[in-house]
């Protein structure tokens, strides 16, 4: 391949880059709320202000009116993974078909059928709130290249075999067609999934559901802590710094931040993602990189890369480096990792050298909440009065609000199709204790670069596969 960046051409072009997350840095960020300062009483406390805590408010609200329900969050509203991600609002419910088939093959036809309606609901919900989050529904791209094995194209060929006979919208693109949609030098084959993703400003959408909570007489408290969760009498009591909030039923979406509930500790892990964004391209750079339709794209490497265009036509770059702390620790510190910015440089320029004028103006990273099936899981505890929902594994921008659907039918003993899954009724295998846990992960990221570099699955892949753990993406 020709016009390969130097590594100083990578780092001169994030030199002036703000470490900062893009959707955060907006002039339409609203004002903050209050702390919360003395006890309270309600009906359903949710812990935890983004995407699940925002969309089970606003879904038991439109249920039931009358509820008295009071969101509570460490920061501000949308301030962690639900402002600061990559705004890939997926239909898939089990991050993807090829793991969705690998862990709930009896019933995947129906939670690709949950995972679409609920989509639909979401844009449903978008046009009836007006709410203005730079919403398009234009699918998503899942792009074979040249610098991927041989065995991973032959991959996302059954893949597209697999979807078609399920009956779903979807194309396959070879070289000349692929390189039409966008054009990139690295581009091999692509599969076109029509219908079944969107993209959204991420912020927007936090800080819009945010109002409609409200607009629906949901009480928000920021800046609040919950420092404890434990039965109180016929409820439950949640615990802050200045107050308790009493409460009939706990909804608990506090994503990769510690547990409130030991129970569920060893099921999920923080893993760090990181990202950056391009200035606003012309008309004449865009025109060199096609891109007319706007679709989300990725590649399929396990160390992939997952980009798509803003509405003033900047370049969101993200994935590939995913790093996990010892002790699952978190810290706003870890938001910050130049060495992968420059990484993630690098390879921009090698998929689009025809933009080696572009800067980047933002970077960030965040934490992102780490199952080992890959997909969010579900519970409840304390009698049935708290619900819990975690683990998303970095696709939670949709399956959120099918998490605070379930919830709340789980919370009231409502029978519906999702709650009777083997999906929302079992859990992942936990993750071994430390110092296993930082071994494992350590072997298993290097294992998979090896794969990415070879083709191959070694004994360590092979041997969580045979475990159920199936780390393939």
């Amino acid at each position: 391949m020709t016009n390969q960046p130097s590594e100083q051409h990578s780092l001169d072009a994030i030199a002036d880059a703000t470490p900062t997350p893009f959707w955060l840095d907006s002039a339409q960020r609203p004002n903050s709320n209050p702390t919360l300062v003395r006890d309270e009483n309600c009906d359903i406390c949710i812990v935890g202000g983004g995407y699940t805590g925002l969309w089970t408010a606003i879904i038991a609200k439109e249920r039931h009116p009358s509820l008295d329900v009071i969101i509570i969050d460490k920061g501000q509203v949308g301030g962690a993974a639900s402002g600061r991600n990559g705004g890939f609002m997926d239909a898939s419910l089990t991050h993807g078909i090829s793991n969705g088939m690998d862990r709930h093959a009896d019933e995947i036809d129906v939670l690709e059928e949950l995972g679409l309606a609920n989509l639909n609901e979401i844009e449903e919900t978008i046009h009836r709130y007006d709410i203005g989050c730079d919403f398009e529904r234009n699918g998503v791209i899942d792009i074979a290249t040249s610098m991927q094995p041989v065995a991973y194209h032959e991959g996302l060929q059954e893949n597209y075999e697999l979807l078609n006979s399920m009956g779903q919208d979807v194309s396959w693109l070879d070289q000349d067609t692929m390189r039409a949609e966008v054009n990139s030098p690295t581009y091999v084959a692509g599969l076109f999934h029509r219908g079944r993703t969107a993209i959204v400003d991420p912020a927007k959408l936090a800080w819009e559901l945010k109002r409609v909570a409200e607009e629906l007489g949901v009480r928000i408290f920021e800046e609040t802590i919950a420092s404890g969760i434990e039965k109180d009498g016929a409820g439950v009591a949640v615990r802050t710094p200045l107050g308790t909030i009493r409460s009939a039923k706990v909804i608990l979406g506090t994503n990769a931040d510690r547990p409130l509930l030991k129970r569920i500790r060893h099921y999920m892990v923080p893993v760090y993602d990181y990202c950056m964004v391009t200035e606003p391209l012309n008309d004449e750079q865009m025109g060199r990189i096609g891109w007319t339709n706007r679709q989300g794209l990725g590649d399929i490497s396990n160390q992939f890369h997952y980009y798509r265009l803003t509405a003033d036509n900047r370049i969101v770059w993200g994935g590939y480096d995913a790093i996990y702390f010892w002790g699952s620790r978190t810290s706003p510190q870890r938001e910050r990792r130049p060495e992968t910015w420059a990484k993630l440089s690098k390879h921009f320029f090698e998929t689009f050298p025809q933009l080696e004028e572009v800067k980047f103006t933002h970077v960030w990273g965040g934490a992102i909440d780490a199952s080992t099936r890959f997909s969010v899981f579900f519970g409840s505890a304390m009698s049935n009065r708290v619900a819990y929902a975690i683990g998303y594994t970095g696709l939670g921008v949709a399956a959120t609000r099918f998490a605070g659907s379930t919830m709340l039918d789980l919370l009231d003993d409502r029978s519906t199709i999702a709650t009777q899954t083997d999906f929302v009724s079992s859990k992942p295998l936990p993750f071994p204790p430390e110092p296993f846990r930082f071994a494992g992960i350590q072997a298993t990221r290097w294992s998979l670069n090896h794969e990415d570099q070879t083709g191959k699955r070694n004994a360590w892949l092979r041997a969580l596969d045979r475990m159920g753990l199936g780390f393939d993406s």
